[in-house]
């Protein structure tokens, strides 16, 4: 019994050998955000170098060069729509637009979201119980339907989409910020500065709000890729950017009636679309990945 218990000689040697050999490989790091990493840049650099381009037009017209497709003119890498207009011009402009909307989108949301979940994290008891129970009401309203009904009322329009996406996508970032805050709040470098005097404007602004902010930015990068695509649809279904400024979800939605004629008018915006939103995605698995290790 004794010996069948016992691990054998050769096994105690084994492990034993293991253990003072070379310590184990790590595993190597994972490629796909290097890959994610470089689809955005693709899509960034297109959108910056093609208008300096001297043949970029987005908005000029030729009913003679109608529904082009890739390649078929060297005048128009990429074809022309409906109206003659050169779609890689109207690409480059419509990236342009829709990136700097997306941020200003996320942005605004994300500063939203930090003050109001460091504020409630950070205070805690009814003031805390409030402003979750208006995050909870804010989940609770569908935003699709928010804008449409505004967009009936007010018009469509990108002012009034931004409004909307600023002021209804912050739960997330709130939530994220107050768990945070609340795990930082008692610790001895916050309460350290708090025993000695120093006032909560100062402990919330050079204590807490670096930690939290940390947070906050990991979330806003795996946040960019969602919010394009709620963009696009919002655009595609014409509540977002309006004629003549392009937009990669008003492209794919000009383009359904032509796609007999020629596909690539939906297909080449919705690469675009696509690039981003994976992009984005793969590259934010470093932060996510780091986030996990460092807490697990």
């Amino acid at each position: 019994m004794t010996a069948a218990i016992l691990p054998s000689s050769g096994a105690t040697a084994t492990s034993s050998g293991r253990s003072r050999g070379r310590p184990a490989r790590r595993g190597r790091p994972s490629p796909l955000p290097w890959i994610g990493a470089t689809m955005m840049l693709v899509v960034i650099g297109y959108v910056i170098i093609v208008p300096l381009l001297p043949l970029y037009d987005p908005y000029g017209q030729d009913l003679t060069m109608i529904l082009l497709r890739p390649g078929q003119h060297p005048e128009h890498l990429l074809g022309t729509d409906s109206l003659g207009r050169d779609t890689a011009s109207r690409l480059a402009l419509a990236g342009r637009v829709t990136l700097l909307i997306v941020l200003a989108i996320i942005v605004a949301n994300a500063v939203i979201g930090l003050i109001i979940g460091t504020v409630a994290g950070y205070f805690g008891g009814r003031l805390d119980n409030l402003l979750m129970a208006v995050a909870d009401i804010q989940l609770a309203l569908p935003v699709i339907l928010v804008l449409i009904a505004l967009s009936a009322t007010f018009g469509p329009g990108v002012m009034l989409m931004v409004t909307v996406l600023s002021v209804t996508y912050w739960v997330g970032y709130a939530r994220v910020a107050r768990t945070a805050a609340r795990s930082l709040r008692e610790r001895d470098f916050v309460l350290a500065p708090k025993l000695l005097g120093a006032g909560t404007p100062h402990i919330l602004r050079v204590h807490v709000l670096p930690g939290v902010l940390s947070q906050i930015l990991i979330l806003a990068s795996t946040d960019l890729g969602q919010v394009i695509l709620l963009m696009s649809s919002f655009d595609y279904l014409g509540l977002g950017i309006q004629a003549p400024t392009p937009s990669w979800g008003s492209m794919i939605s000009e383009s359904q009636k032509y796609l007999r004629q020629n596909v690539w008018q939906a297909v080449v915006p919705g690469t675009m679309i696509f690039l981003v939103v994976a992009g984005m995605n793969l590259f934010s698995q470093r932060f996510t990945s780091e986030t996990a290790a460092r807490h697990g």
